[in-house]
Order: C-alpha cells, then sequence, then structure tokens
C-alpha cells in the first residue's frame, strides 16, 4: 500500500451538458492542476477551458471509443509516474454511454486513487424536469440500433417494471426518436411520456404527456440535438 503515495490519481470530471455556468468551483481547482486532460474531442475541451479562463492547461490527450484500449496502458503508465490525470467526455459525467469504464477497473486493480468530481448529468436533470416518479428509475442508455435487438430489449424492460414499476430513461437520437416510442407503444401500450431536449439551453423543451400524445407533438417539431426519452 505504500506505492499509492508515488503514484497518480485519476480524476473523473463532470462538465456542463450544455449551460457552461453548471460547472462546480472544485472541478475548475481540479482542472487547473492537472498535467494531462483525456477528452473525447480536444478541440471541444479546448473552447470549454478557455471559456473558464484558467490559470493553467493541463496538457490535452485524446481519449474516445475507438482508440480506449491503445491508450489505456499509457495512461496507466503516467499514472504510476505520479502524474496528477482528468478525464472528460464531451458533455456531461464521464462513463454515461462514454468511454472510461475500463480505464476506471484498471485503475482499480492497479491500486490507483480514482476520484469522482461530481456535476452534471442529462439522466438526472431530465429525471427530476420529467414530472415522473424520481424514487425508483432505470437507465438504459442508447438501445441497440437493430429493430430485432431494440424490441427484444423493450420487451425484457417491460417484463422487469411488471415486477418492480419505475421510470425508464433511455438516450436517442432526434432522428429515430419517433420511430421508437412507436416502438415503444407497440410494446408497451398506454405509458405516460417525457422527452427532453437541448437540456440546460437557451431552447430546452420539455414534452409530456401520453405517448400518443407525445408522438403527435414531436411530429409536428424539429428537434435537433440528443434527446432523453422517459416513460413510466
Amino acid at each position: 500500500m505504500l506505492q499509492l503515495q508515488y503514484m497518480g490519481e485519476l480524476y473523473l470530471v463532470s462538465t456542463p451538458i450544455g449551460n457552461r455556468q453548471d460547472i462546480s468551483l472544485r472541478a475548475l481547482s481540479i482542472l487547473s492542476n492537472l498535467d494531462i486532460l483525456l477528452c473525447e474531442d480536444t478541440r471541444k475541451t479546448k473552447q470549454l477551458l478557455d471559456f473558464y479562463n484558467l490559470p493553467k492547461l493541463p496538457e490535452l490527450v485524446s481519449f474516445y471509443e475507438e482508440n480506449e484500449n491503445i491508450r489505456q496502458l499509457q495512461v496507466l503508465n503516467w499514472l504510476k509516474d505520479g502524474k496528477k490525470i482528468g478525464l472528460v467526455s464531451n458533455a456531461g459525467t464521464p462513463l454515461i454511454s462514454d468511454p472510461g469504464f475500463k480505464l476506471v477497473r484498471e485503475c482499480i486493480k492497479e491500486e490507483i486513487l480514482v476520484t469522482s468530481i461530481p456535476g452534471a448529468s442529462a439522466v438526472l436533470a431530465s429525471l427530476v424536469v420529467s414530472g415522473l416518479p424520481p424514487d425508483k428509475f432505470m437507465f438504459i442508455g442508447f438501445l441497440p440500433k437493430k429493430e430485432g435487438k431494440k424490441t427484444k430489449m423493450l420487451e425484457k424492460i417491460k417484463e422487469i417494471r411488471e415486477v418492480l414499476p419505475q421510470t425508464v430513461i433511455i438516450y436517442e437520437s432526434p432522428y429515430r426518436a419517433v420511430k421508437t416510442l412507436l416502438l415503444i407503444k407497440s410494446i408497451m401500450e398506454t405509458v405516460e411520456v417525457a422527452v427532453c431536449r437541448e437540456l440546460t439551453k437557451k431552447f430546452e423543451t420539455v414534452i409530456r404527456g401520453s405517448i400518443d400524445d407525445v408522438i403527435e407533438n414531436i411530429k409536428s417539431k424539429k428537434l435537433k440535438g440528443e434527446v432523453v426519452i422517459l416513460l413510466h
């Protein structure tokens, strides 16, 4: 265990999902004192850091789904050399439908300290504003793109909800939102739905109601950006 004091530390830093004011003072302090910051998109992260006018910027290193496995060994070596390293996603809390889980698992195996710097999350932001019961919820992330796998997953969700009623949270592309809602309707019949888009941004919208009403409402609008679908 003495080895720990010579190792670095991995910080999982939450960043805003839209409104740039939604960042914690602790996150800004950590970001100012890192040696390296792992980013899904270094250009987007550089723009975000420039907005906060931090006194010191860490070295930005790309870390995304396609290079995660290759980059992992390099990051572990940096940590073992005592580097302080942060991980951010393009928006929100790292690891939630974003890369980083494998790295965290390896850090735990190597007894490298991992610290979460909590903050914005589309999951919780959508849940609390949806008007649907927040006491129990199931986060699915993105459904499979293939229709057969998507149908099987929704059927399994229906079975689970029959045993334990809860609000279900799904990430979806705006181009597939109506199609996904129609599939949900065919499997679960009558459900109450909320669809959130542009959360924390200027044109934030939450569409609530029966699944039929929500589908008709969405058809009349041109959705932009990723949306969150909640159902109960």
